[in-house]
């Protein structure tokens, strides 16, 4: 199970386990996120949750809509709205490119990863085709036998044959 922590110099902030379960992810972009001064502070502070998220495009823009990230105590009066949508910073042939998919039938951008690199906060988004439930079903069959196979190894690295 990959933690929350430093990835490639990146500080990661929020990931959407859900995302993996859920979807089959077929492609992935990195986008930078326009935010207020308060959002920021939040992202750093850890406060965002990104589990109901999803990103919605038009053919010109895209946003990242559902997200929550949290307000920030200090920001009082000057506070931003926890839930609103929020515009991806993404170049124009990636936005075709989301918009050329989400038009195909099963296909959506969903949010993975939220993170800091050198001080920005960048969204990891990802083409994805939804799971049906028999996928699900065989995605939670070889996690378990993943687990067992671990622990049978430990349990041989414990013993000590003499």
């Amino acid at each position: 199970m990959l933690k929350l922590g430093a990835m490639n110099g990146k500080k990661i902030v929020a990931r959407n386990r859900k995302a993996k379960f859920e979807y089959e992810l077929l492609e992935t972009f990195e986008a930078g996120l326009e935010l207020k001064g308060s959002e920021i502070k939040s992202i750093r502070a850890g406060q965002v949750s990104l589990s109901e998220a999803y990103v919605r495009t038009n053919g010109r823009q895209a946003w990242l809509v559902g997200a929550h990230i949290a307000p920030y105590d200090q920001a009082s009066v000057f506070n931003h709205e926890p839930d609103r949508d929020r515009r991806l910073l993404l170049h124009k042939r990636e936005i075709k490119t989301l918009w050329d998919a989400v038009r195909l039938k099963g296909i959506t951008i969903v949010p993975t990863v939220l993170y800091l690199r050198d001080g920005l906060a960048k969204v990891e988004i990802a083409l994805a085709k939804g799971k049906r439930q028999y996928d699900k079903r065989q995605a939670i069959k070889k996690r378990d036998m993943d687990r067992e196979v671990d622990r049978a190894l430990e349990n041989r690295k414990g013993r000590k044959d003499y």
